[in-house]
């Protein structure tokens, strides 16, 4: 499923996944913020990312949801593999 997801996303988009990733630890292991709205500051960070790089609202955006998600989902495989 993740290579399906790969083939949508561009390749200057992709470098928004390892600051996602690092956002999202940040976030994580801060007491004030909730877990509950780590994906959706992670979702914001991701379009407005996405955004900025290619210079394109209607682009950006659908590649700052690509890229949020394609992060979210290999994090949670991981997580949800090895911490059994």
């Amino acid at each position: 499923m993740m290579n399906e997801i790969i083939h949508y996303i561009k390749e200057e988009a992709l470098a928004l996944m390892p600051a996602l990733f690092v956002i999202g630890l940040l976030l994580k292991n801060s007491p004030k913020v909730p877990d509950w709205t780590i994906p959706w500051i992670l979702l914001a960070c991701g379009i407005a990312g996405g955004v900025f790089l290619l210079n394109s609202p209607l682009e950006g955006v659908l590649q700052g949801i690509l890229v949020t998600g394609a992060t979210v989902l290999t994090h949670q495989l991981a997580k949800q593999t090895y911490e059994r």
